[in-house]
Parts: structure tokens; sequence; C-alpha cells
């Protein structure tokens, strides 16, 4: 692994329910994938989460393959995005 740290930025939405949070962070923990940043919240009954994830240790097709079965599990929308294509779409 060189020492430069490749980002991305994971968002998940869908309707809330119980482990939702412990299901996306467990799939990443196995990849050791490190979350930087998080944050959650619930409108209504609507769950909305964004993390911010080092991605260096691991090829991102597998990271994004574990997130597709989390999201058939869950029934949420899981899109992981490379932090430089996600800076340059919601440039200003």
């Amino acid at each position: 692994m060189t020492g430069k740290k490749e980002r991305a930025v994971i968002t998940v939405t869908g309707v809330d329910h119980p482990g939702i949070v412990a299901a996306v962070t467990t799939e990443l923990a196995k990849l050791s994938v490190n979350i930087e940043d998080i944050s959650q919240t619930i409108l209504q009954d609507f769950f909305t989460m964004i993390m911010i994830v080092d991605v260096s240790s691991v090829k991102r097709s597998e990271v994004q393959k574990a997130l597709d079965r989390v999201a058939d599990k869950q029934k949420v929308k899981i899109i992981m995005q490379h932090e430089d294509l996600f800076k340059y779409m919601h440039r200003v």
C-alpha cells in the first residue's frame, strides 16, 4: 500500500429500519475500510447517511460488491463515488 489515501463518498438512503448502519459498517470493517467521517439522519421515515471512507487498502470493486449485497438485503440504495468524482460533480 502506498502512503497516498484513496477516499470515496458513500451515500445510503431508504426507508428507516433497525440495522442499516450496523450492516453497512460491518461490511466495511470486514474489508478493512476506514470510515473517516460519517453523518446520518432520519427525516420522518426516511434514513439518510453519508460517509467518507479510505479505500486505499482494498479494490473499490470489492467494496462496491459488498455494498450491493447490503443494499439488496437492507432494501436501501447505496452509492459509492470516488472522492475526486464526487467533488467534480458537486462543484459550484
